[in-house]
């Protein structure tokens, strides 16, 4: 049988405060490290081929990386930071690629993974609505981690769409690193459909070991 196409796609804060503390370069780093990751999880499962793109939100939100790419081909382009939080808009821009056309009808459910440090500064709530209302946002597999103590937990804990989910925390580089791995093998989840066929099951929270916890470590951010 053909392998079904799985869309994930990362949906990353580059406002300014993204750069206090090194934040940003810590974010590049770990989605760098966790390529190999994803690369394993696709490579795990044959009947699904994982396709990765990247919107970043500041003041606006475009497209990182553009095209869908195959993860065996995929590299990571480092971010960088500017203005203000406008994930309304990121929404909005992701909610355009979950429509059929230009989703394939035959696709598996999409991951879309959200990290930020902060407050939006736009409309979000409308963005994600567009999410919603899409066929793929409905079915997708979502993902949040809040980076530091001023993220909306509570925003991302909307986002996710499942009371019984909280976002991931990242207080500093380790635990930031140790998520955002987890986040990249949720493609294991999104390859993984429910018996009747709609959506993927219901997404599993990560053990407390995942996100490298320490009690005594000192948190940086």
């Amino acid at each position: 049988m053909a392998s079904r196409p799985v869309h994930f796609i990362w949906l990353l804060d580059c406002s300014g405060s993204m750069s206090i503390n090194g934040k940003i370069a810590e974010l590049n780093f770990a989605i760098r490290e966790a390529i190999p990751e994803m690369q394993e999880a696709a490579r795990s499962n044959p009947g699904a081929t994982l396709l990765i793109r990247a919107v970043s939100f500041a003041s606006g939100a475009s497209w990182h990386i553009n095209d869908p790419t195959p993860v065996d081909q995929f590299t990571w382009e480092d971010l960088h930071t500017y203005g203000g939080t406008d994930m309304g808009a990121a929404f909005r821009l992701a909610a355009g690629a979950l429509q059929t056309p230009p989703m394939p009808q035959r696709a598996l459910p999409p991951v879309l993974a959200l990290v930020s440090d902060g407050q939006p500064t736009d409309d979000w709530r409308s963005g994600l609505r567009a999410i919603d209302d899409t066929p793929w946002g409905k079915r997708a597999v979502r993902v949040a981690l809040a980076i530091g103590d001023d993220a909306d937990k509570s925003m991302l804990k909307e986002f996710l769409a499942n009371p019984e989910l909280e976002p991931l925390h990242a207080k500093n580089p380790r635990q930031l690193a140790a998520a955002i791995r987890w986040m990249s093998t949720a493609v294991k989840q999104a390859s993984t459909p429910r018996t009747d066929g709609d959506g993927a099951g219901p997404m599993q929270a990560p053990p407390p070991v995942a996100l490298g916890k320490d009690e005594d470590e000192d948190p940086v951010w």
